[in-house]
C-alpha cells in the first residue's frame, strides 16, 4: 500500500434537511503517497479546512471514506481514532497553539510524553528536531520569548514529534509577512524531504503550492 491517506467521495454538510442547508463537500476524492508533498488550494469557504478535519479524523463526513495506511476509519471507536490520529497524525495550524507556560523544548516533549515515551528522551527529540530548524539556542524559551517565525517553527517540532507518517497543515504560514514566510517554509520542506514524511497542506499561496509535488484545487466543495 503506497497511499498515506485516501479520502473518497467525501460528503459534508451543516444543517441537512433545513431550509438554508449547506453542503460544503462534494465528493471529494484525493490521495497523498508514501513521501508526497500535496498542495491543498482552494478559495475561503470552499471547504479545504473541513476537509482537513476530516482526513485528520476530528470529523466525519456524511458519506465517502477515509483510510489511513490503508485502514479504513469508519466506524472506529473514538478511543480507536484517538490512537491512529495521536500515532499517524501531525496537525500545524495557521497560528501555532504553543501552551505559553512551557518552553519550545517542552512544547514538543508533551505530545510524545502522551504516547508514552520516557522524558529524556522526549526532550533529547525535541532538542533535536529544534536543532535541525535552527533553534538549538531557543530550547528554553517560552512562546511569547519567540518571534511568529520561530514560534511556527517549533509547532511544525511539535507537529514531528511522533514521527507521524503524514502532517496536515492548514494555511501553516499564512500569519506570517512574506519574507518569514518563504522561510519558514523553505525550513518545513527541507525537514520533510529529510523525514520522508508525507503532507497535505493547504494554503492561498501559489508560489508555496509550487515548491510542492502536487496542486489538488478544491472549488464549491469539489475538486476542479
Amino acid at each position: 500500500m503506497n497511499e498515506v491517506l485516501a479520502l473518497e467521495g467525501i460528503e459534508k454538510g451543516y444543517m441537512l434537511g433545513t431550509p438554508g442547508a449547506v453542503l460544503v463537500l462534494r465528493g471529494v476524492s484525493l490521495t497523498v503517497a508514501r513521501g508526497e508533498v500535496v498542495a491543498l488550494v482552494a478559495p475561503s469557504g470552499a471547504g479545504k479546512s473541513t476537509l482537513l478535519h476530516i482526513a485528520g479524523l476530528l470529523d466525519t463526513p456524511d458519506a465517502g471514506r477515509v483510510a489511513l495506511l490503508g485502514q479504513d476509519m469508519a466506524g472506529l471507536a473514538d478511543a480507536r481514532r484517538t490512537e491512529a490520529r495521536r500515532r499517524t497524525l501531525g496537525f500545524v495550524y495557521q497560528f501555532h497553539h504553543l501552551l505559553p507556560e512551557f518552553t519550545a523544548a517542552e512544547n514538543i516533549a508533551l505530545p510524545q510524553l502522551a504516547n508514552g515515551v520516557p522524558k529524556p528522551e522526549a526532550m533529547a527529540r525535541a532538542t533535536t528536531l529544534l536543532t535541525r530548524v535552527g533553534l538549538a539556542d531557543r530550547l528554553a524559551h517560552r512562546p511569547a520569548e519567540l518571534s511568529g517565525g520561530e514560534q511556527q517553527r517549533v509547532a511544525f517540532c511539535r507537529a514531528l514529534a511522533n514521527a507521524p507518517a503524514l502532517m496536515l497543515a492548514d494555511e501553516p504560514t499564512g500569519n506570517l509577512d512574506p519574507a518569514t514566510s518563504d522561510q519558514v517554509f523553505g525550513v518545513l520542506m527541507e525537514v520533510v524531504r529529510e523525514t520522508g514524511l508525507s503532507a497535505l497542506i493547504a494554503t492561498h499561496n501559489m508560489a508555496l503550492a509550487a515548491r510542492m509535488d502536487r496542486v489538488v484545487r478544491l472549488e464549491q466543495g469539489c475538486v476542479v
